[in-house]
């Protein structure tokens, strides 16, 4: 582990206590990338609760490891602000909040409300045979070659497909949304990720004022044509709100799955497990949630906070790591342990409070259906040999691909 000496001064404000530096490359160092779920349960082991960090995607915050700081940060907006969280390059002449993730309450609420609906335990109960059929129809193009690249014939295009759908966005452009992720999540060249923000920009900006002159029933449509409060919403909102709803529909979902299917490539028995326990999916999916958390959240402090001890001022940068929150084993028992009777508990691997995941149903859904439709066709597989596991680097956590075989 390095010390501040390691790391470049202007990014430790001087109230940082040279004792808390550390330069762990959390998203980024090789210890990471060669374990990130090892590395991070880790931390408390090896980390203080409260540290202050530096690295590329973690340039100067203070960093949260512990279930109940990262639980009382997501809950009070209050003292810990959203406003510019995401690290996307955007122009300083016209700049825009992504909506509703970086507007604080009451604000919030005006725009949370735009969607909830369609975003409902009732609403996506009614996508899950489409979501089902969807599932059949990529497994039936592998099932036969005995063999797949799960991430590319699987774990990316059912996510993608069932966001698309429900954006009401053109499935024809699927490869080329999937390529703008990548740059935007994990590039590691700012060049890359302003090129690709230019494109996007671009390219919603037209979708935009098409669904203005011919609405749908798509989550774009609803965006462009609400007026909360009997007022439309300018221009600059219904970017910020439809990028947003872009780029948060891109990864997570497709990181998780691709987490999960390498460990059911590496655990049959466990896998074997999920097989004769049908009853028990919705809990299955919980913890593998739990352990597979692939976001981190961040926030900027609004006013001097004190968290154990440690003083922390208005303006510095708060990482949660909610990976590591989720093996917090003050709060979880045996969280190394996958334990699909565990005890119910919150997890937070859909964030929390106000800003808690819209899409945390849907998520649920794809994974339930997903494990549950892959095992069902191809119960036996394992991880092709002689494959290394490689990790992206940046904010989202998953394998870049993962070959399969049965």
């Amino acid at each position: 582990m390095g010390t501040a000496e390691a790391m470049p001064p202007s990014d430790i404000p001087a109230h940082v206590p040279s004792e808390l530096v550390r330069q762990i490359g959390l998203t980024e160092g090789p210890e990471f990338l060669a374990a990130p779920y090892t590395f991070m349960a880790g931390l408390h082991e090896t980390q203080p609760r409260i540290f202050f960090s530096t690295g590329q995607h973690t340039r100067g915050a203070w960093m949260l490891t512990h279930y109940d700081d990262a639980y009382f940060v997501l809950r009070h907006p209050e003292i810990f602000t959203t406003a510019g969280a995401t690290p996307f390059p955007r122009d300083p002449d016209n700049y825009f909040y992504f909506i509703p993730l970086e507007i604080d309450p009451p604000d919030h609420r005006k725009y949370r409300a735009i969607l909830d609906p369609m975003f409902s335990p009732k609403a996506i109960a009614q996508m899950e045979g489409n979501i089902r059929q969807q599932a059949n129809k990529l497994i039936d193009q592998f099932v036969a070659k005995g063999e797949c690249e799960f991430t590319k014939d699987f774990g990316r295009p059912l996510p993608v497909f069932v966001f698309l759908d429900l954006m009401g966005l053109p499935q024809a452009m699927l490869d080329t949304f999937v390529g703008w992720a990548v740059g935007l999540l994990h590039a590691q060249d700012r060049a890359v990720a302003e090129r690709v923000m230019r494109e996007c920009t671009a390219y919603l900006q037209t979708v935009i004022k098409q669904k203005a002159e011919h609405p749908d029933g798509g989550v774009i449509s609803a965006v462009v044509h609400a007026q909360p409060g009997g007022t439309p919403l300018t221009g600059q909102e219904i970017f910020g709100f439809v990028f947003f709803l872009f780029i948060a529909g891109l990864d997570t979902v497709f990181a998780t799955l691709n987490n999960v299917f390498l460990w059911l490539a590496e655990n049959p028995q466990r896998r074997q497990e999920i097989i004769d326990n049908p009853d028990n999916i919705n809990a299955t999916v919980e913890e593998l949630l739990r352990v597979f958390s692939v976001t981190f959240s961040g926030r900027t402090l609004t006013q001097d906070h004190e968290m154990h001890g440690v003083q922390m001022k208005k303006g510095d940068k708060i990482t949660s790591i909610l990976p590591a929150a989720n093996y917090d084993p003050s709060v979880f028992e045996n969280p190394k342990e996958v334990n699909f009777r565990r005890t119910r508990k919150p997890i937070l691997a859909f964030a929390g409070g106000v800003h808690s995941c819209m899409g945390a149903h849907l998520a649920r859904m794809e994974l339930k259906i997903s494990i549950t439709e892959f095992l069902r066709r191809i119960p036996n597989f394992e991880l092709k040999p002689g494959t290394k596991i490689e990790y992206w680097p940046g904010g989202v956590v998953g394998p870049k691909t993962l070959p399969l075989r049965w």
